[in-house]
Formats: C-alpha cells, structure tokens, sequence
C-alpha cells in the first residue's frame, strides 16, 4: 500500500453495524509497516497503521493545468 500526502483513504468498519470512515491523509510516517498522520471527513486527526486488506487509497487528483491566455 503506497499512500501519499493528499490521497484519500477509506477504511472499512471491523463490525457490521459500524460505517467505514474515510479522510485525506496529511502525513507518511512510516512505509512499513504503514503509519499515516489522516485527518477524517468528521474533522478529527489521528495516526493510523492499517493493517493489509482494510483500507483502501484513492490517488490525489493532479491539477489541470492552466490554459494560457492569448494577448489581445
């Protein structure tokens, strides 16, 4: 799992009747085992070290690039 700063990850619920919580990550602590620094959709900052299976990282968008403006 290779997370880096800006992606967002989901991580599904241990029990059934919990929902899966989701964030961007902010930080990269350690690449292995994983520790991320995640601030969470609800607004809360933890650190994280998911375990293989259980969550899921979606890559930070890159930006369009600007389109160049003609001189009139």
């Amino acid at each position: 799992m290779k997370a880096k700063v800006g992606d967002r990850i989901v991580v599904d619920a241990e029990k059934a009747v919990q929902t899966s919580r989701s964030g961007v990550i902010e930080e990269v602590l350690g690449e292995d085992p994983p520790r991320l620094r995640v601030q969470w959709d609800d607004g809360r900052t933890t650190v994280l070290a998911p375990s293989a299976g259980v969550a899921t990282i979606t890559p930070k968008k890159p930006k369009a690039p600007r389109k160049a403006r003609a001189k009139a």
